[in-house]
């Protein structure tokens, strides 16, 4: 939060000669590294969801730019693989079982954040909202074990390639800049929206962190 989108990292590396291919792997490679620490951040605020509220919400808000960039690079290799490119079909599809819990990981996704963003706009008393809120998070938090733990193994050297500027590095910088900019925008958004959680904290945070 992918229809079967192929996974980030495929089971064989890409062709090394095609720095399309490799620049889209390292992409998401990037981006997932600044997701996984932010969804660190904001699954820690669950410890004590009442107090830290405020930045539980911020977290979440700066978190759907680099969600969205990262769904992006994804479904570009999605479109191009199945529209027949030859260097992204030389690089091969993921494995069965990440194509098949590949909708499960966006839908949940889509679910988590969408509920999330209409809770705290809606405002307190939103209980609905509040159990679809929680339910997707359960899916999503097992659909996401999976993918990560799959994945983890290459994310440290798609990222090290980057940073050494390994051949074929074209478009290292046009990836800084959208990394950056989508972190840009994603606090731009946060501290615009900051306010959203006060209601929250005057409704009673011992309550919201006891529901969690």
């Amino acid at each position: 939060m992918w229809v079967m989108l192929p996974a980030e990292i495929a089971r064989r590396d890409p062709p090394r000669d095609d720095p399309g291919v490799e620049g889209n792997r390292r992409l998401t490679a990037l981006t997932a590294v600044v997701l996984l620490l932010l969804l660190f951040v904001e699954g820690a605020t669950l410890l004590a969801l009442g107090p830290l509220l405020p930045v539980h919400v911020f977290v979440g808000m700066l978190l759907l730019p680099p969600i969205a960039l990262k769904l992006a690079s994804v479904g570009y290799r999605f479109v191009r693989y199945y529209t027949g490119a030859g260097a992204y079909r030389e690089a091969g599809p993921p494995p069965r079982l990440l194509r098949a819990l590949g909708p499960l990981v966006v839908l949940s996704t889509l679910a988590l954040f969408g509920t999330g963003v209409a809770l705290v706009v809606a405002g307190p008393g939103t209980g609905g909202l509040k159990g679809l809120h929680k339910l997707s998070f359960i899916v999503w938090a097992a659909a996401m074990a999976i993918h990560v733990l799959w994945h983890l193994e290459k994310l440290p050297g798609a990222v090290a390639a980057e940073w050494r500027r390994r051949r074929p590095h074209g478009g290292a910088g046009k990836r800084a800049l959208a990394l950056g900019l989508s972190l840009a925008v994603g606090l731009v958004l946060a501290a615009a929206t900051a306010h959203l959680a006060t209601p929250f904290r005057h409704h009673g945070g011992d309550r919201i962190e006891r529901d969690h």
